[in-house]
């Protein structure tokens, strides 16, 4: 089956970026569902000298005062309006627009029924989509100069205009409707009152994100706080605004330049500094190809809850034609030339002096100490703002999620982000499987021993002095305790069953000398209990080690033959960083092998689909790449400019976390981009980062990777934590797993995180290590509810979070999430899939856009400064 292409052959599913229209980006405002009429607790400034600042006024319904209270209030209100004509005039009734991101994890190709009934005619509808020639110009040139000041970014930051009311709404709202016109300016101005301007040069204000076109209203208290609501000076604000709106722009020149997400709404605010922005063109066409995928998706597809089952074989998949270019690796990154042997002009290669200087001023950013003074200042405040809204509104959620019928925590979609094959049994399942192959394949040779020759599996057991009646959970010896706590060397040893290498190598091995049999089949028992389950779902991790050039193609082999296929799983590959090891062990000469090896299969089944036809057929079920080891190794943090090129790196010292995250993502930036050009799947990188170690694992991720996994370190930088949120990075957590290796389970930023807003999902890592149940991802969901007391309300956005940030593809999600997933707010959610009360969206997405409204301001007054001086 072929999946929905636009006019340039491009998968709709692997269209990456934001989207605008009309050429620029338009203002996109709440809807009603994100606001409430009423029942509304204002902090305003009182402008009478005698009185105190920031008083809370409470104009909640309650009995008999609730007439008296709401005339008093219009009254003073409409007052209000009248003296106000300046603040009138900069409030908008502007269109709201479907802008939201097309996520990229789409899959293409020839595979039947997994598309849902849409046919390859829909490539006509697609609009015209420019692969790299609308990205922008700043991507292309060296910005050494630029970076090693922040000075420079006030040059290219314009004035803000103000935006003139729209047609539509003078035409239409204004004369038919004009008590609601005013009604939503009322309500427009009593939320969003400018912070006072501290300087007389300035007579513009800091406003609020303004709210137009009322057209629904979701009834519940919020919390709205004007008149110095940053919580610093003006000056440090100004400052500081100019530092973040820096780092999110370096973001998302990275997001962009490898295909990844870069969430739609960050980007529209950036596009306030920003106005001339050459992402323009890119991201317009986008929208147009998006547009059209939601108007055939409407007309073609009611998007049942439940994604149509696949029909024939999952691994039949089109092969297309070579394009019999030349591959070559030049300085540790993979370079395509034509048959004449000249460099593509398509393609646009990693600038390591770009990321290197991008680098050091992110370092030079999360140490710099009025940053880190108003990051944390924002951070208590977003975590207060929580508190005090699930005590103003816990019943209405609540009520809310009660009036849903048929939908509940336990049949909402969850995905499992964080978890490897190798161990994605608990340690009960992978006992009764041992026990099970004793019994029916005793006498099946298993094992090639160096000085005994071939063994069967008895023979092995009687090797070892066992039989099927002594093995025990216990015998095995697999989970972890109290002695793997900052072990890591003794975590991995758990891996081992009874502590034999050799039994691991049988068991839960792919490359074996039975080819993986007994891996493939405990695999498809844990698949089939996912599939049992109906709405639990999981991204399995196999290895890729990179000291063999065919490691690939034994990989592929097995998930083909052995039809490693499951409609709750998608495959990630994670690249363990131990090259010191293979140097140690002469298995490699120099870095650039491991790279070499990694990557050369990828493009050269990318280039021609038949040289490696197995790997051709497999990549289309995977999503990502992981990069994998122990995060608390020491190690020397030295890339720069004199940091040896990876064909020199021949020392037995490992190369710091953040060269090996520059290499593997600046080849799959290249291979994404080789792949989009083919009409196949694209790929995301999502590393373990911040389970230990130092803050420039995190800096180094910020940059490269979409999402993480586990995050911990960043509650020690809390300047990485606000940009983390302000760009809502995916992290999937794992407190279990965090509890037996790094910090006590009470001691996890976890709860802190989810109450911050930022981007997290709960994950399981190693069941075999870590849980006892058949329902891993369930058992992490019921502890964590019971130590921090998780609602309903919590665990169901925890699950949501985990569909969007996973790697499945965008026409699965809009199955399980709804059509309107990617739009911004309440629109995006569709309580009847989610179980998520519009009250929490509209919470979590009004604090979103005022902490980017807030950031966007301070830099234009800065700009306003300067330009006045």
């Amino acid at each position: 089956m072929s999946q929905p292409r636009n006019s340039n052959g491009v998968a709709f599913d692997d269209e990456k970026k934001e989207v605008l229209t009309n050429g620029k980006l338009k203002e996109e405002h709440l809807n009603d569902s994100d606001y409430c009429n009423n029942n509304n607790i204002v902090a305003k400034s009182n402008s009478n000298e005698n009185a105190c600042k920031n008083k809370v006024r409470f104009s909640c319904d309650f009995d008999s005062d609730e007439s008296e209270l709401s005339n008093k209030s219009s009254s003073e209100n409409m007052q209000n309006i009248s003296s106000n004509s300046e603040e009138l005039d900069e409030v908008k009734n502007l269109e709201i627009h479907d802008q939201h991101n097309n996520g990229h994890n789409g899959t293409n190709g020839k595979h039947n029924g997994s598309n849902g009934g849409l046919k390859q005619t829909y490539s006509e509808a697609m609009m015209n989509s420019q692969l790299l020639n609308s990205l922008p110009k700043y991507i292309f040139q060296s910005n050494h100069a630029r970076l090693t000041s922040v000075t420079p970014f006030i040059n290219e930051i314009k004035e803000q205009q103000n935006l003139e009311l729209n047609d539509k709404a003078i035409d239409g709202e204004v004369s038919e409707y004009p008590i609601e016109l005013i009604e939503s300016q009322q309500h427009a101005i009593e939320r969003h009152m400018s912070i006072k301007q501290d300087t007389e040069h300035i007579k513009g204000e800091i406003k609020q994100p303004e709210v137009a076109g009322l057209e629904h209203e979701i009834n519940y208290n919020r919390i709205i706080i004007n008149e110095d609501a940053e919580g610093a000076e003006i000056e440090d604000l100004e400052f500081c605004s100019q530092l973040l709106v820096k780092a999110m722009i370096i973001r998302e020149k990275y997001m962009m330049l490898s295909q990844q997400s870069y969430p739609f709404t960050t980007a529209k605010y950036l596009n306030k500094v920003f106005l001339d922005d050459q992402n323009v063109d890119r991201r317009n066409s986008i929208f147009s190809a998006e547009q059209a995928e939601q108007e055939f998706l409407e007309k073609n597809d009611d998007h049942p809850i439940h994604p149509p089952e696949t029909e024939g074989d999952p691994f039949d998949i089109e092969f297309q034609p070579s394009l019999k270019c030349r591959l070559k690796m030049i300085g540790g990154i993979i370079q395509i030339f034509n048959e004449d042997g000249l460099p593509y002009s398509d393609f646009v290669y990693p600038d390591i002096k770009m990321f290197i200087d991008d680098y050091h001023l992110m370092v030079s950013f999360i140490s710099n100490g009025p940053l880190k003074t108003f990051c944390y200042r924002r951070l208590q405040y977003l975590k207060s703002k929580f508190e005090l809204h699930s005590m103003l509104n816990e019943f209405k959620e609540i009520s809310q999620q009660k009036s849903v019928p048929h939908r509940d925590f336990y049949n909402v979609r969850k995905v499992d982000t964080h978890i490897h094959a190798a161990s994605c049994m608990n340690q009960k399942h992978l006992l009764r499987f041992i026990k099970k192959k004793i019994k029916t394949n005793g006498d099946t040779v298993v094992l090639n021993h160096q000085t005994k020759g071939p063994m069967s599996l008895n023979q092995v057991f009687k090797e070892l002095n066992l039989t099927t009646f002594d093995l025990s959970v216990d015998k095995l010896a697999m989970h972890a305790d109290r002695n793997t706590f900052h072990r890591f060397d003794k975590f991995n040893a758990k891996y081992n069953p009874i502590g034999q290498s050799s039994l691991r190598d049988i068991f839960i091995k792919v490359d074996n000398d039975i080819n993986g049999v007994f891996f493939a089949e405990i695999l498809k028992e844990v698949t089939s209990d996912l599939e049992e389950s109906k709405y639990q779902n999981a991204e399995l991790r196999l290895s890729i080690y990179g000291r063999k050039f065919n490691e690939w193609d034994r990989l592929a082999e097995w998930a083909v033959k052995n039809k490693m296929y499951s409609p709750n799983n998608r495959w990630i590959i994670q690249i363990p960083r131990i090259y010191d090891i293979f140097k140690a062990n002469k298995l490699v000469d120099n870095f650039s092998q491991i790279l070499y090896n990694i990557f050369m299969p990828l493009f050269e089944v990318t280039n021609d689909p038949n040289s490696h036809p197995y790997l051709h057929q497999f990549l289309y079920h995977v999503s990502g790449f992981d990069s994998v080891d122990d995060e608390s190794k020491p190690e020397r943090d030295r890339f720069n400019q004199k940091t040896p090129k990876p064909e020199d790196w021949n020392s037995e010292e490992n190369p710091p976390y953040v060269y090996y995250l520059y290499y593997m993502y600046a080849n799959i930036q290249v291979l994404n981009n080789f792949r989009r050009v083919r009409n196949m799947n694209i790929f995301n990188f999502r590393p373990h980062c911040g389970e230990a170690g130092g803050s420039n694992h995190l800096i180094s991720s910020f940059l490269l990777a979409e999402n993480i996994s586990h995050g911990l370190v960043l509650r020690k930088v809390p300047v990485l934590q606000y940009l983390y949120y302000l760009c809502q990075v995916g992290i999937a957590m794992s407190p279990l797993s965090n509890n037996s290796m790094f910090l006590n389970y009470i001691k996890n930023p976890f709860y802190e995180y989810h109450q911050i807003g930022l981007n997290i999902s709960l994950s399981t890592d190693d069941p075999l290590q870590f849980h006892f149940t058949k329902e891993p991802l369930m058992e992490e969901y019921s502890i964590a509810t019971q130590v921090w007391k998780l609602s309903p309300v919590d665990m169901c956005e925890l699950a949501r979070n985990s569909v969007v940030m996973s790697g499945f593809p965008t026409w699965v999600k809009k199955h399980w999430l709804g059509p309107n997933f990617k739009k911004e707010g309440v629109k995006g959610n569709d309580v009847k899939r989610t179980n998520i009360p519009d009250i929490r969206v509209a919470f979590r997405y009004d604090t979103w856009i005022y902490e980017l409204n807030l950031l966007v301001e301070g830099v234009n007054k800065k700009s306003k400064l300067s330009s006045h001086h």
